[in-house]
């Protein structure tokens, strides 16, 4: 099976406005790949600006977006990995997260970043069974 580019309603031309190189979501070999998924509006495109609860909130509404446009779901997700600017959100994060995983959670991994180009805390990136 070849690599296949999933385009995503109004998230994918937002990643592609802002000139950076990568696809929002690739399916093979049975599998659905998410790119790093910031808080992004999903009618705009436009980043979500709050707390990081808010923006939390906004990344997992925006990741469960791009799998469903791969046919997929957050039912489906094996593993996740948060990048967040600060450590220190960790338990806020929890608190969102848990709620979109509220019964056998998939694999996780939380990577504290120093920084992004643009102006968001948090990043969610995942793979799930296509």
């Amino acid at each position: 099976m070849k690599k296949q580019i999933i385009e995503v309603p109004v998230l994918s031309a937002a990643v592609r406005a802002l000139g950076v190189p990568l696809s929002l979501v690739t399916k093979g070999a049975g599998l659905v790949f998410v790119s790093g998924t910031p808080p992004l509006d999903l009618s705009s495109g436009r980043l979500v600006k709050g707390d990081i609860e808010v923006q939390t909130e906004a990344s997992l509404q925006a990741l469960r977006h791009c799998l469903e446009a791969a046919g997929s779901s957050l039912d489906n997700v094996l593993m996740v990995r948060i990048y967040a600017a600060n450590a220190g959100f960790y338990n806020a994060i929890n608190r969102v997260y848990a709620r979109h995983f509220p019964e056998n959670p998939p694999s996780r991994t939380f990577v504290p970043v120093a920084s992004w180009p643009m102006e968001f805390d948090i990043e969610i990136e995942c793979v799930a069974v296509g």
